[in-house]
């Protein structure tokens, strides 16, 4: 028996369905968007990792991400580990460091009066 028997919930119809309207509702990846950057979506992120949990599974948050979000960035931010890197999205901000040395993103701690 499987360590996460709730994986097979994402081969239903019912995920299917609503991984779908998660895409047609929002089309372009939300981190990218936040670093100013036009990319398609491509997967339906739980933005609250439901580890099983039944309820988040099926009723929690989602947001759209590219499959370079989702696989690093994202995860990254599930499994707790502190995101340092450039080009890394935090709940919060980007953490991109533009030309002239200082945040791109307004909502960077740096910024904060």
């Amino acid at each position: 028996m499987s360590e996460r028997p709730w994986l097979r919930w994402y081969g239903l119809q019912r995920w299917r369905n609503r991984a779908s309207l998660q895409m047609k509702v929002e089309p372009v990846c939300r981190m990218c968007k936040k670093i100013k950057k036009v990319t398609a979506a491509e997967i339906a992120d739980h933005i609250e990792p439901h580890n099983g949990n039944y309820m988040l599974f099926w009723y929690g948050e989602l947001q759209s991400l590219c499959k370079q979000h989702h696989s690093n960035q994202k995860a990254k931010i599930d499994r707790g580990v502190d995101v340092v890197d450039y080009n890394i999205v935090t709940k919060d901000y980007v953490n991109d460091i533009g030309y002239d040395g200082w945040p791109v993103d307004a909502l960077h701690p740096v910024y904060r009066k």
